[in-house]
């Protein structure tokens, strides 16, 4: 599947830029293939448009924010968050403006300390955080990273517990038990649920994080995958202490993402320092990059293609390439690929 090639996908919601970010001024941002240019408005509230001037192309990401609008830097011509035209400085008295002179606006609204944008309509809505209105509970950005795979791969590896003995061996990971927890998965119409525990090891550098000395521990999972490239990692651990992930893999280009991961924590800075749990996952992602960088960017949503093979393990991905290709064909598209054969002869692993 080559990402930005399919249509379907821009009528969904992507976390691009963080707020915070946006108050020094307006900042560039490439989703779907797009040059968009994120500000903030005279309400402060976030805004999306085409990274493009209508009058000599320049990047309005190159210009400045005044009064909640947008100026090109190239001659000051000047947007609102709709995209129109309304200051030319080199017609004082406004006579060149008028309703034509526009660049395209893009949905876009504030979420969880993120600039979200849909390029189209979306289908559906945000998901919901509970955690993030619950004054136990405290939001810590940890990761904003450009990787170099498909949006599929970083998601299916993310419910992919048969990685952990050989990618995570130097974290958390045990050799001795290749043979991945069982996952109970529950389709839903945001994409499915899914349930495991996990024995891990427990190396000093994680006491904190896990709230145990013991030399190993477990992780009961409680993950969901929020189509097409969102996922929520809740990891509870004996000692009571809840490390929840999100993870938004947002497709910049085909083969290239924006890894964005924040975390939710029911304990406080004293117990686990803020720069503890970015370190401890910042290794593990760390690993995790470096295999997924080595996959084909081309990921394969309809295994009747038999490019890849399967295992058991990998039910979670598959019950994502058969949704998203569901979706594609609801909307009157296929899977749009590469030059790669249609068949490899490769076989799907015995149970």
């Amino acid at each position: 599947m080559l990402t930005t090639k399919q249509k379907t996908l821009r009528k969904f919601w992507y976390a691009t830029v963080l707020l915070e970010d946006l108050k020094s001024g307006p900042k560039p941002f490439r989703l779907m293939g797009e040059d968009i240019v994120l500000f903030l408005d005279a309400e402060g509230q976030p805004a999306a448009l085409a990274d493009r001037c209508c009058h000599r192309t320049a990047k309005l990401s190159k210009g400045w924010c005044e009064n909640g609008n947008i100026v090109c830097g190239y001659h000051g011509w000047t947007y609102d968050r709709s995209g129109q035209c309304i200051k030319i400085p080199q017609y004082p008295d406004g006579s060149a403006v008028s309703g034509s002179l526009k660049t395209p606006s893009y949905r876009c609204v504030p979420r969880y300390g993120y600039a979200w944008v849909a390029l189209e309509e979306p289908l559906v809505d945000i998901f919901d955080i509970p955690e993030d209105s619950d004054p136990d509970y405290r939001r810590i950005a940890q990761f904003y990273e450009v990787w170099n795979c498909a949006p599929l791969r970083m998601l299916e590896n993310s419910f992919d517990n048969a990685h952990f003995s050989f990618v995570h061996k130097a974290t958390f990971g045990q050799l001795d038990q290749p043979k991945p927890e069982k996952y109970e998965i529950k389709e839903t119409d945001y994409g499915f649920y899914a349930e495991s525990i996990v024995p891990i090891l427990n190396p000093p550098i994680a006491y904190r994080v896990t709230g145990s000395t013991a030399p190993t521990t477990k992780r009961h999972m409680r993950n969901h995958w929020f189509m097409p490239f969102c996922r929520r990692l809740d990891m509870e651990y004996p000692s009571g202490l809840r490390h929840i992930i999100f993870n938004c893999a947002t497709p910049m280009e085909d083969g290239k993402i924006q890894l964005i991961q924040w975390l939710y924590r029911n304990d406080t800075e004293a117990d686990c320092s803020t720069q503890e749990l970015i370190d401890w996952d910042a290794a593990i992602t760390a690993e995790d990059k470096e295999i997924l960088e080595a996959t084909d960017p081309d990921a394969c949503i309809d295994i009747g293609r038999r490019i890849e093979a399967h295992m058991p393990s990998d039910r979670g991905g598959l019950i994502m390439r058969k949704r998203l290709l569901d979706l594609f064909q609801q909307h009157g598209e296929g899977e749009i690929y590469g030059n790669m054969p249609a068949s490899s002869g490769l076989q799907t692993a015995a149970e």
